[in-house]
């Protein structure tokens, strides 16, 4: 007897083998902008989040040399330890916390992979993640391919972006498991004062919290701010994880060296999830860094003051015109208001690109309280921000909105 063979399944298309999560996830707004200039000509780029500064040229040598001398094998999963006893030097010397640089830091391939092992190392799922938006947009979809579910607290003009204690308290269900925070912010350049700190603090440690504080833009503070890294308030160390790296404050985006810090029984974790993911980051970026935080102040300075003078710049100029924009005292980022010209934050920058060749990223790239609202990156030479700020006025001289429009002459 023989046995008819079983009818071959139709093939399912290859995107059905793509797990839900990632189907739901939306591709990155600023991706989106970049993809879409880079096929213009005569376009002035206020988009991407990157020092226009190249490298200093002490680094780079420092690294060629590694190179030169057979530095070119694995380190050891959390890094060279010479990098991390430095890095815990920096951290205490500036701000007087100090972390076991053998058990409690790691180096990672930038601070995007600390956001995403942090968060794969303490999500189940349906654990509830906090989170404040407008935002750096990896957060949210971090926290959701981590398992979690993602929780926006909405921040606005009012407040100058910062999250509050009484909107935190008010957000935190039987399910939150932590609360992430990214300050000095990307989008806005808010910051939070001591003081803000403390209370949010307050409620973490009522409610039992753990806080993953993403400051990558630390040293990059103006207009008399003090930087306070959550871990460094009383009792917050224990139950903090704090990502920092040298791509913003070093011109190092490339190198993509970053770390993550955390009590050493939190780090057993997610060294784990970094061990399976990436082994250890670049070598030779590794070498780099070290040089980074050896010779590297001057640098820091010169390219702060460099970034504070812009920042006046652009504050004052986005006023003027009437893109109400508060100042914003951290990173490299204005994010004006612009709804008196009646378009909505997308028409706006698709037309701005269109009609005068200058890109910015809609508001709500970073999720919606981003509405009516552009991020404007300052990060590029001060003349082409005079010539994008000068094609910016005439933009909005030309869509006054419809308030402007029934004023008496």
């Amino acid at each position: 007897m023989t046995t008819e063979p079983a009818a071959p399944r139709v093939a399912r298309p290859p995107a059905d083998f793509l797990s839900d999560k990632v189907r739901s996830l939306k591709p990155s707004g600023i991706r989106r902008f970049f993809d879409m200039l880079a096929e213009m000509k005569d376009v002035i780029s206020l988009t991407i989040g990157e020092p226009d500064f190249t490298t200093p040229e002490p680094i780079i040598r420092a690294a060629v040399t590694s190179l030169e001398a057979g530095e070119t094998h694995y380190t050891a999963n959390g890094g060279m330890v010479e990098l991390r006893e430095a890095i815990v030097a920096d951290l205490e010397a500036r701000y007087g916390i100090h972390y076991e640089p053998r058990t409690e830091l790691i180096i990672t391939v930038g601070a995007s992979e600390a956001v995403d092992a942090a968060l794969r190392a303490i999500c189940d799922p349906g654990d509830e993640v906090i989170y404040h938006e407008p935002s750096f947009v990896a957060y949210a979809p971090c926290i959701t391919l981590a398992g979690g579910l993602p929780v926006a607290i909405a921040t606005g003009d009012e407040t100058d972006f910062q999250i509050t204690a009484a909107q935190l308290e008010a957000a935190i269900t039987p399910r939150t498991k932590a609360l992430f925070l990214g300050y000095p912010n990307n989008p806005t350049g808010a910051v939070l004062d001591r003081g803000e700190l403390e209370q949010i603090a307050a409620v973490v440690e009522r409610h039992d919290l753990l806080v993953i504080s993403d400051e990558i833009y630390e040293r990059l503070v103006y207009g008399g701010h003090e930087h306070v890294p959550f871990s460094a308030l009383p009792g917050m160390r224990e139950r903090t994880v704090l990502i920092g790296g040298f791509s913003k404050s070093y011109a190092m985006t490339g190198w993509r060296i970053g770390w993550v810090a955390a009590p050493a029984e939190l780090m057993v974790g997610i060294a784990k999830v970094h061990q399976y993911g990436i082994m250890c980051a670049p070598t030779v970026a590794q070498f780099a860094a070290l040089e980074a935080l050896r010779i590297g102040e001057p640098f820091v300075l010169e390219m702060h003051a460099e970034y504070d003078r812009r920042r006046q710049l652009m504050t004052s100029r986005l006023n003027a015109m009437g893109l109400l924009c508060f100042e914003p005292r951290g990173a490299f980022y204005c994010f004006p208001n612009i709804a008196r010209t009646g378009l909505d934050d997308e028409t706006f920058a698709q037309e701005l690109l269109r009609e005068e060749r200058v890109a910015v990223v809609p508001g709500t790239a970073f999720g919606p309280s981003g509405a009516d609202h552009i991020r404007v990156c300052y990060a590029t030479s001060y003349e082409e921000l005079v010539e994008a700020l000068d094609r910016i006025e005439r933009f909005v001289q030309r869509h006054p909105g419809p308030a402007a429009e029934q004023r008496p002459a």
